[in-house]
């Protein structure tokens, strides 16, 4: 059930990090290296928001080819009631309607970050957004749909594959998940 009237889910949201991402040419290591640490600290800051309004801790963020945060959120399941409103799913959506001000849906050359390994509902919106290059945290050993059960992202029999760096801060991801968790059982 939505709250009426304005809520802490209303509330601004912090800035994204200044002075963007690392440069293009910089190697990342197996983990991701430190590349994407600006973007996913801007995620991770998404999933502590919503922990605090007592929602799964799970944030995104889609950069714009120049590395510009277009969209960020967290999960909204239980805020809003809807079993879509995961975390990457409501940041593409903000891309996508930032994107269509600019003539289009597809999100062809930019970057989902996101805090955990996206399920397989998230990988397929993924694949369908077009989205270049998925960055995420930790692994989801039963839900993750980008290595630990299935490749959705990277099928050849999609229309679409996305380059993907996995591992960037997993330990924060994962401890923020398992803290969580285990102040709510």
């Amino acid at each position: 059930m939505t709250p009426a009237g304005p809520s802490a889910w209303d509330a601004p949201r912090p800035a994204s990090p200044a002075g963007g991402l690392e440069d293009e040419s910089s190697p990342a290591r197996i983990s991701g290296g430190t590349r994407w640490h600006p973007a996913m600290r801007t995620a991770l800051a998404e999933a502590v928001r919503v922990a605090e309004l007592g929602d799964v801790p799970i944030g995104a963020v889609v950069l714009d080819p120049s590395g510009v945060v277009i969209a960020r959120a967290g999960n909204e399941r239980e805020h809003t009631g809807d079993p879509t409103a995961h975390a990457e799913i409501v940041a593409l959506r903000q891309a996508a309607a930032a994107a269509r001000r600019q003539d289009g849906w597809r999100l062809e050359e930019c970057t989902l970050v996101v805090t955990l390994e996206p399920c397989t509902m998230c990988a397929g919106a993924i694949v369908n957004a077009r989205i270049a290059r998925l960055v995420f945290g930790a692994f989801d050993p039963k839900a993750g749909a980008v290595s630990s059960l299935r490749d959705v992202v990277r099928d050849p029999r999609l229309n679409h594959r996305v380059e993907v760096t996995s591992g960037v801060l997993a330990g924060e991801s994962a401890d923020l998940l398992r803290d969580f968790f285990a102040a709510h059982r």
